[in-house]
């Protein structure tokens, strides 16, 4: 599985941000994707998540409300929308993806099969 990260930049305090993750050779559906991110000098921490075939939903607490993750099955992503944005939100995000059949949260436990390359937000302030 080779998924692709992207919609990464440069923007101010308060603004948005929409990533995406996608696959080629895979149909993203069936697999629980999430979002990792992986500030300077910090640990790669868990942003959200989706279960396979519309189950779960999980956001990491500081980015309730703020950040939302949907599918869109025609175009093979899973897009994660990012609003309010923080200086804090500053990092390099990477999307993971798992065929298994768990609650994609469990799977922070379990560690994701499949990661694509990151891409990197900053936000100023």
């Amino acid at each position: 599985v080779q998924l692709q990260a992207s919609g990464g930049g440069l923007v101010q305090a308060g603004g948005s941000l929409r990533l995406s993750c996608t696959a080629s050779e895979v149909t993203l559906d069936y697999y629980a994707i999430a979002w990792f991110r992986q500030a300077p000098g910090k640990a790669r921490e868990g942003v959200a998540c989706t279960s396979s075939k519309g189950g779960e939903i999980w956001y990491e607490d500081s980015v309730k409300g703020r950040f939302s993750l949907s599918r869109d099955s025609a175009e093979n992503t899973v897009y994660l929308q990012m609003n309010s944005l923080k200086p804090q939100d500053t990092a390099i995000y990477y999307c993971a993806a798992d065929g298994v059949d768990y609650d994609c949260s469990y799977l922070f436990e379990l560690g994701y099969d499949h990661w694509g390359q990151g891409t990197l937000v900053t936000v100023s302030s």
